[in-house]
């Protein structure tokens, strides 16, 4: 039964996925009233906030945005750092926010980041676990039970769990500082707001699949464990 879950939520996730896409390029052809990029937005919401040690650039791909705590900076496509849209505006202050969690000291984006190694190692071993498992059983019912190698692929499912649950609240936190900053600075009109909140809660709706699915993957491995059955 959670096999069938877990397909589910892929199905759910690529049908959400396309969903962002088709509302983000929708949006995206509708010119934004106040005529500023994604970049000048950014710009001034950094400095709204007092932030002067963040650098906005501009990176290739589409829906590549994000932000980098590591660095310090606010990493926008060229669609969103060029565009002059509802899209382009939603997307750029989402990220500042992130930024804006950052320079706060937000409690959740600070556990995420703290996170990151260990999600990283545990990506690193439950890779090495499944391969080592598919082309040589024998070998690792030697070198490891396979009892052992459920627990060890348990503990990294639990990892990326807590891990995509934490994203939860960071995500939407930034898209609430996000509409709140582009109403109070008029940088969006009524109908320019409900697109931009349209988007952002379309892209909300990416990370609450990863993190139930990845939960049902958890739940999935913890019953193989158990003894359940894997229909």
């Amino acid at each position: 039964m959670l096999f069938i879950i877990i397909i589910g939520f892929m199905i759910a996730s690529l049908v959400v996925s396309n969903k962002l896409k088709n509302k983000f390029k929708k949006y995206s052809q509708i010119p934004l009233s106040s005529n500023l990029s994604g970049n000048e937005i950014a710009q001034l919401m950094l400095r709204d906030h007092g932030i002067y040690d963040v650098q906005v650039m501009s990176v290739a791909g589409q829906l590549t945005d994000h932000y980098n705590p590591a660095n310090k900076t606010v990493n926008l496509s060229p669609d969103v750092f060029n565009g002059r849209s509802a899209a382009a505006a939603a997307v750029s202050a989402h990220e500042c926010g992130h930024a804006v969690q950052h320079a706060t000291a937000y409690r959740y984006l600070e556990f995420r980041s703290a996170m990151v190694p260990i999600q990283s190692l545990s990506a690193r071993i439950i890779n090495f676990m499944f391969i080592a498992m598919f082309f040589g059983s024998m070998f690792m019912n030697n070198f490891l039970p396979m009892s052992s190698s459920i627990l060890i692929i348990i503990g990294c499912y639990a990892i990326f769990t807590l891990f995509a649950f934490l994203t939860l609240p960071v995500e939407y936190d930034a898209s609430k500082r996000a509409l709140a900053w582009i109403d109070e600075r008029n940088i969006v009109t009524k109908s320019e707001h409900a697109m931009a909140k349209d988007a952002l809660d379309t892209a909300a709706q990416t990370y609450l699949i990863a993190a139930l699915s990845s939960l049902a993957t958890l739940l999935y491995w913890v019953m193989v464990s158990m003894g359940g059955s894997r229909d």
